[in-house]
């Protein structure tokens, strides 16, 4: 394995999520990804037959077997009024959400 999440990328990453961690927590989700990324690796170096069918959780997938697709009906929620009532700030039946500050990328 010879691509590892550097310490420059990590940051980079960090900042661009706008998260704020300190050098140990920083060090310990760099080296997590860094496993994760290993695990990967030692998964795509097993050697699969061509014909090998895709799987989920060890179940081979395909029409036959799935479940059919639901249709997507709209239905209407019976008190709207109960959920808008637990935000913290509402007007006219929305809730409201603070402005999130950001930057724009060049």
């Amino acid at each position: 394995m010879n691509d590892e999440i550097s310490r420059e990328i990590f940051d980079h990453l960090v900042e661009l999520a706008a998260l704020e961690l300190d050098p140990d927590e920083t060090e310990y989700l760099r080296e997590q990804l860094n496993n994760q990324l290993k695990a990967i690796h030692e998964l795509e170096a097993i050697p699969l037959d061509a014909e090998t069918p895709i799987a989920s959780h060890g179940v081979p997938y395909s029409l036959e077997i799935s479940a059919a697709v639901r249709p997507d009906e709209w239905e209407a929620y019976p008190n709207p009024e109960k959920i808008i009532s637990q935000a913290p700030e509402t007007s006219d039946g929305y809730v409201v959400v603070p402005e999130i500050p950001h930057t724009d990328l060049e």
